[in-house]
């Protein structure tokens, strides 16, 4: 079991607040995960921006043993003290991973902790950031951004994404469905993707030929899909499919292919005790040469060492 310790501030937004609570807490009936604790730099009552209060009894001495901690949001126009700094600094240092939630991240980059590095806030607040942080990168083009010891994400439902990515990170692809299924979220959408698409979702579901041929493409994993049969499937040229579908995405059909067949050979790596060449062959990338170089690429690791990290007792 992992233990998290979550920040809280006085006028904070309770959504903010209650996502790794939800997330991570006990969803699904699965309390052997994590250990959520909640705390702040002053205990007791504090207001939240919503109209009730809510009452914190830990301080922040959990954040100097957590193995996660999270600063879900927080106030730009506040000054954070040095002794909340210098706890997020000792956690950081000592290994714990360190999260940013949406403005979050503003503590992240006031800290220190990823300096010459990028994090990633909301797209409203991400050049005020920019103008008091230079050292960091501040991109507000994608949902979350993970650079292993340090996690940072967009605003409200990113916040979402960016914790079940967590625990597929921790406790594999089955982990992290159970939780999707649990709270009815998605079970997984990519860091990469757009924070903001200036394109309307069409007002009938059955008129977004991109979630057809998605649908179409997940049934297909195991066999190999040519872009223009892609298309083909929902009556698209492939030039007005490939625009469509970056536009309803943010991110290219191919990318999103290799994600998906990414995310079947993790589930069955960590699920069944199929070979790895059969791993490969049912998740479309053919051979278990292709299947280690992408797992390379993309999660720096191996399949046999995905396996030993995730698979079931």
């Amino acid at each position: 079991m992992r233990t998290v310790a979550v920040l809280a501030f006085d006028g904070m937004s309770p959504f903010h607040l209650t996502v790794p609570c939800l997330v991570l807490g006990d969803p699904g009936g699965r309390p052997d995960r994590y250990d959520v604790q909640v705390c702040a730099e002053r205990p007791g009552a504090l207001r939240t921006n919503a109209g009730f209060g809510i009452t914190v009894e830990q301080d922040l001495s959990i954040m100097d043993t957590a193995d996660v901690v999270i600063l879900p949001s927080w106030n730009p126009s506040l000054e954070p003290s040095e002794h909340l700094l210098s706890v997020i600094r000792r956690a950081h240092a000592r290994g714990a991973t360190v999260v940013g939630l949406c403005m979050g991240a503003f503590l992240v980059a006031v800290s220190g902790i990823a300096d010459g590095r990028e994090v990633v806030t909301h797209w409203r607040f991400a050049a005020e950031l920019q103008s008091r942080r230079p050292e960091v990168a501040v991109r507000a083009d994608v949902l979350w951004s993970d650079l292993g010891d340090v996690l940072t994400s967009a605003g409200t439902a990113a916040s979402l994404d960016c914790c079940l990515h967590l625990v597929r990170t921790q406790y594999g692809v089955e982990a992290a469905e159970e939780v999707a299924r649990s709270i009815v979220i998605a079970p997984h959408r990519s860091g990469s993707q757009a924070q903001y698409i200036p394109v309307p979702i069409p007002p009938d579901p059955s008129d977004d030929v991109i979630e057809k041929a998605m649908v179409w493409a997940r049934a297909r994993l195991d066999q190999p899909v040519s872009l223009d049969e892609w298309a083909a499937a929902v009556a698209l040229s492939r030039r007005t499919f490939t625009r469509q579908f970056r536009a309803r995405t943010g991110s290219s059909g191919q990318a999103w292919l290799l994600q998906q067949r990414l995310d079947r050979a993790r589930l069955l790596l960590e699920t069944t005790d199929h070979p790895v060449e059969r791993v490969a062959t049912a998740s479309g990338f053919g051979s278990s040469a292709a299947l280690r170089h992408h797992f390379h690429a993309v999660l720096g690791t191996t399949p046999q060492r995905h396996r030993q990290e995730f698979a079931l007792a």
